[in-house]
C-alpha cells in the first residue's frame, strides 16, 4: 500500500531530510497560527449499534453496506470511520457557531436516517458498554499503531475500538496577550479541559461492568502510552514547549512502501533526526507523527479539544460545542471563566494533564467533586449570556440551560443517569435514555442546587467511585435549523 503522505521515503524531490533546528522551527511556525478567533469547528465520534439489540456486535457484511451507503451521501463534513467501525464526522471549518451547527445538524440527519434504513443507530456514550475491542480496519497504520501502543497495556486497543468522543476545534487566539491571547488560552485549555472532562463524562462502563470511573474514556487516554497522550510540560512558552514535546515523543511507526511499517521501540524524533536510521527523516515523516500524539489539548495551527466524551441523544453534542465556543472567544467569558478555574493549577500540581490529580478527580467522580463543581457552576453561568452575544438561536441556549439544569446546577453529569449495563438492552429503555432517539424528564434524586453550591476553595472529599443515582437524561428535543454549508 502507498504512503498517504507524498515523499515520505524521499523519493520526491522536496523530500529533503530534516535536520534539528529546521524540525524545531517548522513546528513553532504552524503548532499556533495567530489572529482574531473567526472560525469553529467539531469532530463527533459514534459508536455504531443495532437499533433493536444494542448489546450484539454489528455484523462485518451489514456494517460496511451501511458504511457505503453513509459514503455515498452528500455531506459537508468529511466522514471517517474509526478502527473498530465508530463513524466520524469532521465538520469543515465554520465562520460562526450557529454555521457549524447547522451543517453538522443537517449532516447528521442524513447520516442518522441511512443508518436508521439499515436497522442501525449511532450511540452518544464515550465508551461502548458492551463490546470488547474488535479492530475492524486492518491498514497499515492501525496494525504499527495496535503494535506500539500494546506495549503500555489494554488501553490502547479500547480507545481505538470502543472509545467516542466529541472534538471541539476553535482557532489559537491572537498574539497579544489578553482574554483571546494564544497563551492564555492554551493555558485556560489545560484547566477548563478538566471541567469539560467532569461535565460531559459519559462512559461509566466497559463490557458490561462499571468500572468506577464517570468518564471510563478519559481513563484510558491516561494509561494509552508513557509519553503520548501528554500534554507538554509547563514550563516554557507554548511554542517552544510544543516543538520539544513533539521531538523528545518516540515514534509510533516508520512508513514504508511495501510490508508492514516498521514500528521502533524508545526511538524519539529528535533521536531519529540524529541517527538518520534506518532512513532519515522528511518533513512529510514529520507532519505523520504530529497525527500519532494524542494529548487532550493539540495544537494544530487551531485548538483541537480532545477530552470530551460523546453524548447521547439527538442534540447533545452542541452542548460541548457551544459551551466551549462560548467561553474561548467571547471576551467577557473567557475573563470570567479564566478567573474561575486558574485556582485549580493548584490541584493540577506538576504533573501534565491528563495524568495529574485534577484530571484524574474529574474522570472518575465528574461533578461530585466540590471544587469542579463550582468551577463548572460559573462556566456555564457564563456560557448563557456569551451565547446570547454571540447570537446563537434560542434552540442552542434551550439545550445549554436545560443541560445546566439537569447536571451542572445539581453536581451531576451524563454518566450519573445511565442505568446498570444490563438495562441498557432494552429498546424501550434505549429510547427513554436517548441513546438512540431522544430524551425524556429527568428523575431520581439529585444534590442540591443554587446557593448552596460553592463558589470558592473547597475541602477535597475522599476519593471513590461511590454510587452513581439511575435516572434518564434531559435535552430539549427541538433540532437546530439545517442551513447552508460552511466553507473551508
Amino acid at each position: 500500500m502507498g504512503l498517504d503522505i507524498p515523499g515520505a521515503t524521499g523519493s520526491r524531490p522536496d523530500a529533503v531530510p530534516l535536520d534539528e533546528s529546521g524540525a524545531e522551527d517548522l513546528l513553532r511556525g504552524i503548532c499556533f497560527k495567530t489572529g482574531p478567533p473567526r472560525t469553529v469547528g467539531v469532530e463527533l465520534e459514534w459508536l455504531i449499534h443495532d437499533r433493536e439489540r444494542p448489546d450484539l456486535p454489528v455484523g462485518r457484511e451489514r456494517l460496511d453496506s451501511a458504511v457505503e451507503a453513509v459514503r455515498a451521501l452528500p455531506l459537508s463534513a468529511a466522514l471517517t470511520f474509526e478502527p473498530g467501525g465508530q463513524l466520524e464526522l469532521s465538520s469543515q471549518p465554520a465562520g460562526s457557531l450557529m454555521e457549524c451547527v447547522d451543517t453538522t445538524a443537517a449532516d447528521l440527519a442524513a447520516v442518522r436516517a441511512s443508518l436508521g434504513a439499515a436497522g442501525l443507530a449511532p450511540v452518544g456514550l464515550g465508551v461502548d458498554p458492551w463490546q470488547p475491542p474488535h479492530r475492524r480496519l486492518r491498514e497499515p497504520r492501525y496494525e504499527a499503531m495496535e503494535a506500539a501502543l500494546d506495549r503500555a497495556g489494554p488501553a490502547g486497543r479500547a480507545m481505538m475500538c470502543t472509545s467516542a468522543s466529541v472534538q471541539v476545534c476553535l482557532d489559537a487566539g491572537e498574539e497579544e496577550p489578553g482574554p483571546l491571547g494564544y497563551g492564555r488560552r492554551w493555558q485556560l485549555a489545560h484547566l477548563l479541559g478538566a471541567v469539560l472532562v467532569a461535565a460531559f463524562a459519559n462512559s461509566p462502563f466497559q463490557q458490561g461492568r462499571r468500572t468506577g470511573w464517570r468518564s471510563t474514556r478519559q481513563s484510558l487516554w491516561a494509561d494509552l502510552d508513557p509519553g503520548r497522550a501528554l500534554a507538554p510540560g509547563s514550563g516554557s512558552a507554548p511554542r517552544e514547549a510544543w516543538a520539544a514535546h513533539v521531538l523528545d515523543t518516540t515514534v509510533l511507526c516508520i512508513r514504508c512502501e511495501e510490508g508492514p511499517w516498521d514500528v521502533p521501540e524508545g526511538l524519539t524524533f529528535r533521536e531519529w533526526i540524529r541517527t538518520g536510521s534506518p532512513r532519515p527523516p522528511v518533513r512529510a515523516d514529520l507532519d505523520y507523527h504530529l497525527t500519532t500524539l494524542f494529548p487532550p489539548i493539540r495544537p494544530r495551527g487551531h485548538l483541537e479539544l480532545r477530552m470530551i466524551d460523546a453524548q447521547s441523544g439527538p442534540d447533545g453534542w452542541l452542548v460541548p460545542l457551544a459551551v466551549a465556543t462560548a467561553l474561548f472567544d467571547d471576551p467577557e467569558a473567557a475573563e470570567t471563566v479564566y478567573r474561575a478555574v486558574k485556582p485549580l493549577a493548584e490541584t493540577a500540581g506538576s504533573p501534565a494533564a491528563p495524568r495529574n490529580p485534577l484530571w484524574t478527580t474529574a474522570a472518575r467522580e465528574g461533578l461530585a467533586d466540590p471544587e469542579l463543581r463550582a468551577a463548572a457552576t460559573v462556566c456555564f453561568g457564563a456560557a448563557l449570556p456569551a451565547l446570547e452575544r454571540m447570537g446563537a438561536s434560542g434552540a442552542v441556549r434551550d439545550t445549554v440551560a436545560a443541560f445546566t439544569d439537569r447536571y451542572v446546577a445539581r453536581g451531576r453529569c451524563p454518566a450519573d443517569d445511565l442505568p446498570e449495563p444490563g438495562d441498557l438492552t432494552g429498546q424501550s429503555l434505549l429510547t427513554d435514555q436517548g441513546l438512540l432517539t431522544g430524551p425524556s424528564k429527568p428523575t431520581g434524586p439529585v444534590p442540591p442546587a443554587g446557593p448552596d453550591v460553592p463558589t470558592g476553595p473547597v475541602d477535597r472529599p475522599a476519593r471513590g467511585p461511590g454510587r452513581l443515582v439511575a435516572g434518564p437524561p434531559t435535552i430539549p428535543p427541538t433540532p437546530p435549523r439545517p442551513g447552508k454549508a460552511a466553507s473551508a
